[in-house]
């Protein structure tokens, strides 16, 4: 397993979103452009994407494909591997940075009631919270990762360098105070609005902004706004818990012998506010088409999850924007989707629809080194879903 700790967060991350980023994102001059049409599904290919567990090494892995364009949903290996049992349409899994998502809709909404600026500086909602000689950041340069805050640094951020130091950690109790502590001792990396770096603190310091504003538990305000108007039942904030309560798929870690340990009891407070909620593919379609359909934001206020930053604003790699307020924005085989992808330790997912909803695709797979094999399964679903089905003679 590849070494990791807090402020590689957000590389690891970025190396499975990048995985996805088989072409070009869209030109970032604004809204989505009409795509192709998305080709028929190709049920074989589907099944190929998922039914390879070894590349990368993973114990279960499950597809829905969604859409007027074609339903398909499909499942591999097994979620839980003390009983064999194989996985379910409703089985829970830990969604990682798609979190993102859900904060992103929440403070949208409060754009949307005028009760949250997108170009007030976040230090005007939580004063005193980051250091007196930074630059403004307003929230849509949070929401969008053109914030540049540097990354965790000091002596108190954990070693997790082996499996083993991650299974050591698993109970550590994180605070969002302490999280934008250690993500904020090191000045800006640049200009806030000038390049984008995607970087989980951004989606902390949101969603303290959205518990300032409204006075209640970010989480209570995504279940009020979110998950009970659209019934998504199997979806929630776990804050302190650390079990996923109900059916749901384990998620295991390959020690530096090879033995599997069960990472899935794991408290995700290192993860507040960005990448700490769990769902099922079933919920997470329900909740995109919702979003994309203006069911939960005004139009106005959508299409700024579809807006990428101006063309002048780059990757700090250099590459493309591929950002926006929420979203993630990629095009595979011609086909142009919009979404997110996310990971925890022994979990990793996917939610991704085409702008017009013809084509939603929620994925899950189970991997065992959280590193950048993890790609291989990423590229061969994104393959899957939009490409052309070969002609039958």
């Amino acid at each position: 397993m590849n070494s990791f700790s807090l402020p590689r967060r957000a590389l690891v991350g970025a190396s499975v979103a990048g995985a996805l980023l088989l072409t070009a994102a869209l030109p970032a001059s604004g809204a989505a452009a009409a795509g192709p049409t998305v080709p028929p599904l190709d049920t074989k290919a589907l099944r190929a994407a998922i039914s390879d567990l070894q590349h990368p090494q993973a114990t279960a892995a499950q597809l829905r494909v969604s859409g007027p364009a074609g339903q398909w949903y499909g499942t591999s290996g097994e979620a839980d591997l003390r009983t064999g049992r194989s996985v379910r349409a409703d089985d829970r899994f830990r969604i990682g940075s798609i979190t993102k998502v859900f904060i992103a809709t929440t403070a949208l909404q409060l754009v949307a009631e005028h009760r949250v600026g997108l170009d007030t500086p976040v230090q005007h909602y939580l004063p005193g919270l980051l250091p007196k000689d930074y630059a403004p950041i307003t929230v849509g340069q949070l929401l969008n990762h053109t914030s540049g805050l540097p990354d965790a640094t000091g002596p108190d951020v954990p070693d997790m360098s082996t499996p083993e130091h991650v299974l050591d950690h698993r109970n550590d109790q994180w605070t969002p105070e302490r999280l934008v502590a250690v993500s904020t001792r090191g000045p800006l990396k640049f200009t806030p609005g000038t390049e984008q770096e995607y970087h989980g603190i951004n989606y902390v310091l949101a969603a303290m902004l959205v518990e300032k504003v409204t006075g209640h538990p970010y989480g209570k305000e995504i279940d009020a706004r979110v998950l009970r108007p659209l019934g998504l039942r199997n979806t929630s904030v776990p804050g302190n818990d650390p079990k996923i309560h109900g059916p749901h798929v384990h998620g295991y870690l390959a020690m530096s012998d090879g033995t599997l340990k069960d990472a899935t009891d794991f408290n995700q407070s290192e993860a507040w506010g960005e990448g700490e909620m769990i769902s099922t593919t079933g919920d997470l379609d329900r909740f995109v088409s919702a979003l994309f359909s203006g069911k939960l934001l005004p139009k106005p206020v959508l299409d700024k999850m579809f807006t990428l930053p101006s063309p002048d604003v780059r990757m700090t790699n250099g590459s493309p924007a591929s950002y926006s307020m929420g979203l993630q924005s990629v095009t595979v085989n011609g086909v142009t989707l919009w979404g997110k992808t996310g990971e925890r330790w022994g979990y990793n997912s996917a939610m991704f629809s085409t702008k017009d909803r013809e084509r939603r695709v929620e994925c899950s797979f189970n991997p065992t080194h959280r590193d950048q094999t993890q790609g291989q399964m990423t590229r061969r679903i994104a393959d899957a879903v939009t490409k052309q089905a070969p002609e039958r003679h």
